[in-house]
Formats: structure tokens, C-alpha cells, sequence
């Protein structure tokens, strides 16, 4: 089977995969926990908090309660949905990897935990909205808080995807865990913010360092 086949469907993760993200996240986070009564001064320190579901994170990281971590939440999207939305950038040669897989007939799918209309405007934003056949991401709901859901809410919608067709593409244990749990294959990619001992331990099928890299795995 050749790639065209193998790779016919690729979801791809968002944060740490295709955008850098870190800024905007952390000080969205910072925001939301001094909203809290919780001063973080380094907001690198907080970069752990990218990728995991959000709500998981503040009541692991911080033992807050369902109720506070949901009002933490709302404080975080006060911030991210004005300012944080934009303190991002793609990863050099993203958007010709994701127009070239486009121009090879790939079906395209974004697999995210962010709120789907958080992702939307992301994608717009840095011109590579149209070459995604469908945006998968959370709700503000919180009705798919975890990426597995994500994942199962994507593949739901094409009957033809399969794991001998689709592979995952993400930077953390919950791209390779979450897309494993429907035998779907996941490369790992290293410039965004997973080691390679996590995403290895997670079962990762590739290893991408850069994305020229991920790009000869793909194409």
C-alpha cells in the first residue's frame, strides 16, 4: 500500500502540532488563575498545561473543585477568546505541508480540545482553513473534553476511515492514546511539546523532529 493509500485521511492535532501556541495559552492560564486568588509569576511554568483538557488540568495541577475548575475555565476564554486567540504562530512550512497534502487529494482533519469555534478562527487566521475537510474540536460545552472523544466525534463522520486508511498526527501522549483507542496509528511530532521519551512510552508508530520530516513520512 502506498502512501496515498496509507495516509488517505490524516487528523491532525492543533496545539504543539501545527501552531505554537504557548503564549497565548499560559497567559490566558496566568489570567484565569489570578481570577483564582493563585499568582504565577513565570508563565513558562505553565507550559505543561498545553495539551491536556483544561478543565483536567486545573483540578490536578491546582485541587480545584469541579465547580472552581469550570469558573476557571470561563475566566480562561474571558482572556483567550479576546487576546490569547492571537498570541500564536504557525510553525514554519505548516501551511505548504498542509496545501500540498490538499493539492494530493488527502482528505485533511483537524482533531482538537480546543472549542471548535476557537479553532476555526485559528485556522482562518493563518490562511489555512481551507484546506481542512472538517474542524473536530470540543464544545464549549464541554461536551468532548477529552481528545479521544474528539477523535471519535471526527471518524463518526466518514463511514470509509478506518486504521489501514488514517493516521493521527500530535505532539502529545493524548494524540497517540486517544487515536489508539480506534487502532489508529499516531506520529509523533517533536517541535511542539512532548518528549520523545512521552510520545515513544505512548506508542507512537513515527518519530517527526521537524516538519520537514513529518512531511517525508507523509508524502
Amino acid at each position: 500500500m502506498d502512501k496515498a493509500q496509507r495516509f488517505a485521511n490524516i487528523l491532525f492535532d492543533l496545539d504543539g502540532t501545527l501552531t505554537d501556541p504557548a503564549l497565548g495559552i499560559t497567559s490566558a492560564v496566568q489570567y484565569a488563575l489570578r481570577k483564582m486568588g493563585i499568582e504565577v509569576e513565570d508563565i513558562t511554568t505553565l507550559n505543561w498545561m498545553i495539551g491536556p483538557p483544561l478543565l483536567t488540568s486545573f483540578k490536578e495541577g491546582y485541587g480545584m473543585s469541579d465547580e472552581d475548575a469550570k469558573k476557571a475555565l470561563g475566566f480562561y476564554r474571558e482572556y483567550f477568546s479576546v487576546t490569547g486567540i492571537y498570541q500564536n504562530e504557525i510553525y514554519p512550512g505548516i501551511q505548504e505541508l498542509l496545501r500540498d497534502l490538499h493539492s494530493a487529494g488527502r482528505r485533511i482533519l483537524l482533531a482538537t480540545s480546543k472549542p471548535e469555534e476557537f479553532a476555526k478562527i485559528i485556522l482562518k487566521h493563518f490562511d489555512i482553513y481551507q484546506y481542512f475537510h472538517l474542524v473536530g474540536g470540543n464544545t464549549f460545552e464541554e461536551t468532548r473534553p477529552k481528545k479521544e472523544d474528539v477523535v471519535d466525534y471526527v471518524l463518526s463522520q466518514y463511514p470509509d476511515i478506518a486504521p489501514d486508511n488514517t493516521i493521527m498526527v500530535g505532539d502529545r501522549k493524548y494524540d497517540v492514546e486517544g487515536s489508539a483507542r480506534f487502532g489508529l496509528e499516531c506520529i509523533g511530532v517533536l517541535f511542539g511539546y512532548g518528549s520523545r521519551e512521552e510520545l515513544v512510552t505512548a506508542g507512537a508508530a513515527y518519530i517527526a523532529a521537524t516538519v520537514d520530516e513529518l512531511r517525508s513520512i507523509l508524502l
